[in-house]
Formats: structure tokens, C-alpha cells, sequence
């Protein structure tokens, strides 16, 4: 883990000349030492045109203003390039409100890493529709909120999972398997902040019990997706996936086995990669800059 001190600069813009030299002058000009920096250019379509992606890691130190004066001087610069970006500080950890139903491995995976700050972020609190992981989410010293989702009370519990997030200023919200859909007014109150992961059969083998249904099938391939969440189930920006080869000599319970250890890692990294600034969204389209 590095431990110096950086800002991350990153956003997108309509393709044109001269984008990271005018970015980079702007920052030079200042004296700042920019330590890492990608770049992408998207050819886009019909609907949406060419776009440039962006993202520079500037040493923190050695410009001689904070974030909040970056933000007002580089403001005028982004405005004529049409720039929709961002600027983030590596000393100010994140704070990630985890969600979780019944499957108990992200959540295990998830607290692990965050307490051999592997994951260097708060956790204030995990918010379940269970009380299975009451006692082990409070021996590590982290609030847990039993918020019962019944098909009489939808409303007024997601009202108090928006409550819980905002009182605790949550910046990102991850479904650890967390086995309800949200509705679409709580996905667009949160855009680019809910972070999902699911096995990768969807949509192939949709309902319950998929890994019986893939293994009827002969399936070759298992693998997860962490993505964003929309309104639109399943269907949010794609962030990280991955897959492995399973043949006949596996049994459904190696595959579940398999799966879920898949889906940890593909989480794992999907959430890293946020908290990195290295996801760009744009028109339901991600560029990922590792």
C-alpha cells in the first residue's frame, strides 16, 4: 500500500485536441507533480460521439493549495472542455455501508480485508434484512441494523436504509449478497455509489438455485460481475468480472464452492477499483483504468 499523499484528477469529455496538455500545463503551472496518469479515447456511436477519459495522480504536497481551491481554480479550465470530473483525496478514507441477506461470504471476505487494511476505508455500519450476522458484524466493532424487508412494509424500510446511509454520511454502498431489489427511486438517489455482485449466468439461469440449473446444462464456465446498480435489474455499468473452467468431474457443490469464491475476489477488486477513482462512467458505459 502506498502511503504518500495524492489527489486523484479524473472525468471525461468530448474527444478533442490538446485535452491532456491543457490538464497538464494547468497542473504544472502550479507546481504539481503528477506521479501516475491514463488515458482513453472512445470512438463512441451515433448517439453518443467520441470521448476522452482521463486520470492523473497528482502528489498532494506539491501544490501549494488543498482540494477546495483546485476545485474553484480548475473549474474554468473543465468548463470549456465540457469535462465532467472529479478530484479525490488518498488521506480521506471512504465510507463503505455494506448490505447482506443471508450468504455470509463477500461480507467474511470484505470485513477480513478491511481489518488487515488491505481495503483502507470506514465501515460505520452493515445494514441486513437478517439477524444472522448481528454478534460477528458487532464483534468487530461496527453498528449492525436490522431493517425486516416484508412485502407490507418495502416502503418504509427502504426509507429507513435511506435514513441509516445518510445519517452515517455514507459515500459508497456495497450488496455483499444482499437478495432484494432496491427500487428505482433509492438507485437514482445514489448514482455510481451501489455496487453489486452476482454470478455470471445471469441472465442465462435466472430464479433460484442457479448453479443446478447451469450444471443440467453442461456449463463450461462460472464467473461474477460487479457492476453498478440502476433501476434496471442487473443491467448497471460493469465494473470488474472474471470466470473459471469447471468440467464434468465437478459436482454442484464444488461449482457453488467455485462461485462463491469468485464472486469475493471479483467484488474485492470491483470495489477497489472505486475507491481508486479508476471507474469512469459514461452513457451506462465504464472505462477502467487498473
Amino acid at each position: 500500500m502506498l502511503t504518500r499523499r495524492f489527489y486523484t484528477l479524473s472525468g471525461s469529455c468530448p474527444d478533442q485536441v490538446g485535452i491532456i496538455a491543457r490538464v497538464a500545463s494547468f497542473i504544472a503551472q502550479h507546481n504539481g507533480w503528477i506521479l501516475e496518469s491514463s488515458y482513453h479515447a472512445d470512438e463512441g456511436n451515433a448517439e453518443h460521439g467520441s470521448r476522452y477519459f482521463m486520470r492523473m495522480e497528482v502528489k498532494a504536497d506539491s501544490l501549494p493549495f488543498h482540494l477546495a481551491e483546485f476545485r474553484q481554480r480548475f473549474a474554468p479550465l473543465a468548463a470549456e472542455l465540457s469535462m465532467d470530473w472529479k478530484i479525490s483525496d488518498s488521506a480521506v478514507r471512504r465510507r463503505v455501508v455494506l448490505m447482506v441477506s443471508k450468504q455470509e461470504h463477500c461480507l467474511y471476505d470484505l470485513l477480513a480485508r478491511w481489518q488487515s487494511k488491505e481495503l483502507d476505508i470506514e465501515i460505520p455500519c452493515v445494514i441486513s434484512n437478517h439477524e444472522h450476522f448481528k454478534a460477528f458484524v458487532e464483534w468487530h466493532g461496527i453498528a449492525f441494523h436490522h431493517v425486516p424487508i416484508a412485502p407490507d412494509n418495502k416502503e418504509g424500510a427502504y426509507a429507513e436504509i435511506r435514513r441509516i446511509y445518510d445519517e452515517v454520511k455514507g459515500d459508497t454502498m456495497v450488496l455483499a449478497r444482499y437478495m432484494q431489489i432496491l427500487p428505482a427511486d433509492l438507485c437514482e438517489r445514489y448514482p455510481g455509489q451501489i455496487i453489486n455482485i452476482h454470478h455470471s449466468f445471469l441472465p442465462s439461469f435466472v430464479g433460484a438455485r442457479p448453479y443446478h440449473q447451469a450444471y443440467q446444462r453442461g456449463v463450461k464456465l462460472i464467473g461474477a460481475t460487479c457492476h453498478y446498480v440502476t433501476r434496471e435489474l442487473d443491467q448497471g455499468p460493469i465494473i470488474e468480472q472474471d470466470v473459471i473452467r469447471i468440467d464434468h468431474s465437478d459436482s454442484v457443490d464444488d461449482m457453488v464452492r467455485y462461485g462463491r469464491d469468485i464472486e469475493k475476489a471479483v467484488l474485492a477488486r470491483g470495489l477497489r477499483y472505486h475507491l481508486e477513482d479508476r471507474v469512469l462512467l459514461h452513457a451506462n458505459k465504464t472505462v477502467i483504468f487498473r
